[in-house]
């Protein structure tokens, strides 16, 4: 039986309190989310009449039209859960939504109303595939070729070495022969051996004399 609107007191009841606050809640959901979320609060205690707002329609229907499946599941059912987040649904239309619903329940707890959220996700999917076309990578550059957007400066050099050495927990100056020929074979493969003034650069970094650079370059084609 539905509840009356006013008490003994003269004061508004519980369910009725419950749905004016609901009214709020679904305005402000509404402005947050819109264009594209459908924002409805439902009067369980009345199911032929039980929407009472609407915020951004994108269903099409108005207020005084009867509850959705789920309400009535509410109605049947106190236990019936409280929050369903983020499941799939459709509108009239045949456009996919991704919805969420929230019953309300007054302290003698019983389902009073439920305020329900419908997002168009059509427009989304849409977008969503087209930013995954733009980011896809199918193809790879030639295995010779290692490629990057970023100048080629001088200054690239040490700190390359550097890192090459950290990586293995020693200093530039403290390389082996052989390492110090592999990090000559990154920095050529970088193209940083082609500047102006690095063959000197590299000699610095690694404390060696810049004939010795040469050698170690020669030794690396060699070997290859």
């Amino acid at each position: 039986m539905k509840s009356t609107k006013v008490s003994t007191t003269g004061k508004l009841d519980e369910n009725t309190l419950l749905l004016r606050e609901g009214r709020k809640i679904v305005e402000a959901l509404g402005q947050t989310f819109a264009p594209l979320v459908e924002v409805v609060l439902h009067d369980l205690t009345d199911p032929d009449h039980a929407i009472v707002a609407i915020a951004n329609n994108l269903s099409g229907r108005e207020p005084g039209d009867a509850v959705t499946e789920m309400g009535l599941a509410r109605i049947a059912d106190p236990a019936f859960p409280e929050v369903i987040a983020n499941y799939a649904n459709r509108f009239p239309d045949g456009r996919p939504a991704k919805s969420t619903s929230i019953g309300l329940k007054n302290s003698e707890g019983e389902y009073v109303a439920a305020i329900c959220l419908n997002m168009d996700i059509s427009m989304l999917a849409a977008a969503a595939a087209s930013v995954q076309q733009l980011v896809s990578v199918p193809n790879q550059a030639p295995a010779t070729v290692s490629e990057t957007l970023a100048s080629r400066r001088l200054d690239d050099i040490r700190p390359l070495i550097a890192d090459f050495a950290a990586q293995r927990n020693t200093t530039p100056q403290g390389l082996t022969l052989a390492q110090r020929r592999e990090a000559i074979r990154l920095i050529e493969a970088r193209g940083l051996l082609d500047l102006r003034h690095a063959h000197a650069e590299v000699a610095r970094t690694l404390g060696v004399a810049r004939s010795t650079v040469y050698t170690y370059l020669s030794d690396s084609k060699g070997s290859s």
